[in-house]
């Protein structure tokens, strides 16, 4: 091996890897534009966040249970974290509030998620407020 070749070899083996962060689905799965304009999607995501995370932490399965909150105006504004509210309501069973929190910039606060340029994380999560999962009733 040559000289060059070596302190190549050398210089290479003391390069940092760049972390490219946790895997997640960036697929988007539902779309909302708030009434300032703001196109918020609701992406796929992982166990962490966007689709895949409150659809099972939180039982919530269907898109107009995010994109309605998503539809009415900001409810607590810090910086690009947002939050929405809104209400699922069933003549049998009452109404519960939804809440929805949406990272409106292209990475996540640690970030450790990236949309990608021109893009937004999105929904990060929705929930019933006050309850560990939303009740069965809301997805129907």
């Amino acid at each position: 091996m040559t000289p060059i070749a070596v302190a190549a070899l050398l210089l290479a083996g003391f390069a940092t890897p760049v972390h490219a962060g946790p895997y997640w689905e960036k697929t988007v799965k539902c779309n909302a534009t708030d009434p300032d304009g703001r196109k918020i999607p609701t992406r796929v995501g992982n166990g962490e966040l966007g689709w895949n995370h409150f659809t099972g932490a939180h039982n919530i399965r269907k898109c107009a249970l995010v994109n309605i909150p998503l539809q009415g105006n900001v409810d607590k504004l810090d910086g690009a974290n947002i939050q929405y509210w809104g209400w699922a309501s069933n003549r049998a069973h009452g109404r519960v509030k939804l809440i929805v929190k949406v990272r409106y910039a292209r990475k996540t606060v640690d970030k450790r998620y990236d949309a990608g340029p021109g893009n937004v994380i999105g929904v990060i999560t929705a929930y019933c407020n006050g309850m560990p999962k939303c009740p069965n009733w809301v997805n129907e």
